[in-house]
């Protein structure tokens, strides 16, 4: 039953919020949508802050799957790692995930390099790295610190894109300069690309 109502929660939120955007959805609407109570909201996330956070946590989950799908057809190792930064930039693009996770997170829950979900993020760029450097692929560099500025490249090309007035012209140039940066970290790169 607890299950039940949280999920009835974050799927009246992540409409909403969609739709609305978070300062426009109220949690009176938002407990109508899914026939709760406020209590029920209050119970299961504290306030819409936390249905937010529940809400970007679904979504973040759903965008990681997706690019460990991309990075599975990919050619190497090198090109999966390099798939992965690429299709995050490129989900940008996507209306629900440009306003829930690149514009209205960050607004209310603060910097996203600093959400719990990205700590596994950066634990398994961190793990991805340190595999691409015992293979050859990738210069000797301290792999946590190469996961954190990687991450960190994709997070604010995302964020750009979802920002900019013609996010279909961004994101181009975001993805090239994304290449450009992760290119050096290549031990070798003209074969590895």
């Amino acid at each position: 039953m607890m299950e039940e109502t949280r999920t009835k929660l974050i799927q009246a939120g992540r409409k909403a919020f969609a739709a609305k955007g978070y300062a426009a959805s109220s949690m009176d609407d938002l407990t109508r949508e899914a026939g709760l109570t406020r209590g029920a909201l209050y119970h299961n996330f504290g306030d819409k802050k936390g249905l937010l956070q529940a809400v970007i946590d679904q979504i973040d989950a759903e965008m990681l799957a997706r690019m460990r799908v991309a990075s599975s057809q990919a050619e190497t190792p090198w090109l999966g790692f390099i798939t992965e930064g690429v299709a995050y930039i490129e989900m940008a693009l996507e209306p629900e995930i440009q306003r829930i996770m690149l514009l209205d997170g960050p607004a209310v829950l603060g910097d996203p390099s600093q959400w719990p979900n990205q700590t596994a993020c950066l634990r398994t760029t961190t793990q991805t790295i340190q595999q691409l450097i015992d293979d050859g692929t990738v210069k000797p560099v301290d792999a946590e610190a190469a996961a954190m500025l990687i991450n960190g490249a994709a997070l604010n090309a995302a964020l750009w894109v979802a920002a900019a007035k013609d996010s279909e012209v961004t994101l181009p140039k975001a993805v090239a300069a994304f290449r450009v940066i992760a290119s050096g970290l290549l031990a070798h790169p003209q074969g590895a690309a």
